[in-house]
């Protein structure tokens, strides 16, 4: 490692709390953004993990209600419905060169965190990861696997690299995406079917892909028609045989949303969805009802 990095991460919930205890645990300064309460936790006990992959253990971190200090790296992990309460913890002029890297789902979040920070700083990333917050501090991660692509097509590559290089020495598998449109695509194509069938039908995936198998074919038909049409890649053969790669009992994190009665990132996926469809004129049906029926509060659970 070059010299350790200073990284602030806004909402330290599954994810973010995931990515600070690991960069913590590798020798980096990690300062979480949060809540009150939750800082004062954080900063008491630290952040301990239950994982799979990376065994379990407690990270010292830092903790804050706002950014008050320089850091290098801003990773901002909380749910998009939590957006835009959440960016007041971080004022831009604090921020000032650091990247700002949002791990959130959908496509149209770059573009409102480069009308509030340095647009050539904005460095949209996904990540593939099962891990849940149980309690403030307190992490499980259950996949095997923490896959982070990053991406950024103004962002200067070098930084990019040496953070995917901090990344992966932390324990994630980080690389970086040649395109951010093609980046971001592939997760929302893969996103936004598994979890719009999962949520409506309350039930597992497994169950999706079987009894719902017309209809999941028909969204990632659709899906992939309306990334084609955005200019990203599209694959829908293999979408489709990556869901039946999954364990069945896997859920998606808006079921599991709508199964604690948390507020829905429908808008920032279906809406999304649906928004891209009608600026490029791709027809849409069923990702069209089921938008409008989970909307209607149309999912049931058993």
């Amino acid at each position: 490692m070059t010299h350790p990095l200073t990284v602030a991460v806004l909402g330290p919930g599954g994810t973010g709390g995931l990515l600070a205890a690991l960069l913590s645990r590798s020798g980096h300064r990690v300062i979480c953004l949060a809540g009150e309460a939750t800082a004062d936790t954080l900063r008491r006990t630290g952040i301990t993990v239950g994982s799979r992959q990376f065994g379990d253990f407690t990270a010292a971190v830092d903790a804050d209600t706002e950014l008050r200090e320089p850091v290098d790296v801003c990773l901002v992990t909380v749910k998009h419905t939590a957006l835009d309460a959440a960016l007041t913890r971080v004022p831009p002029a604090v921020l000032g060169d650091a990247l700002l890297v949002p791990l959130l789902n959908g496509i149209e979040h770059p573009a409102t965190l480069r009308a509030r920070y340095r647009p050539d700083r904005v460095a949209p990333a996904v990540i593939r990861v099962e891990s849940t917050r149980t309690a403030p501090g307190v992490i499980e991660h259950g996949s095997p696997f923490t896959e982070i692509d990053l991406a950024g097509d103004a962002v200067p590559r070098a930084r990019l690299d040496a953070l995917a290089g901090h990344l992966s020495a932390s324990g994630a598998t980080a690389r970086v995406a040649g395109d951010e449109t093609a980046a971001l695509w592939a997760k929302m194509a893969f996103l936004a079917p598994f979890a719009l069938l999962t949520t409506r039908y309350g039930v597992p995936l497994g169950t999706a892909r079987t009894r719902h198998r017309d209809e999941l074919e028909a969204l990632v038909a659709e899906t992939a028609a309306v990334s084609r049409a955005c200019g990203a890649p599209a694959d829908p053969a293999r979408a489709l045989a990556r869901y039946d790669t999954f364990p069945p009992a896997t859920r998606s994190s808006m079921q599991r949303d709508a199964e604690a009665g948390r507020p829905l990132e429908l808008d920032a996926i279906g809406g999304a969805l649906l928004r891209a469809a009608v600026r490029h004129g791709v027809a849409v049906p069923v990702t069209e009802r089921l938008v409008r029926e989970l909307r209607a509060g149309g999912h049931s659970f058993g």
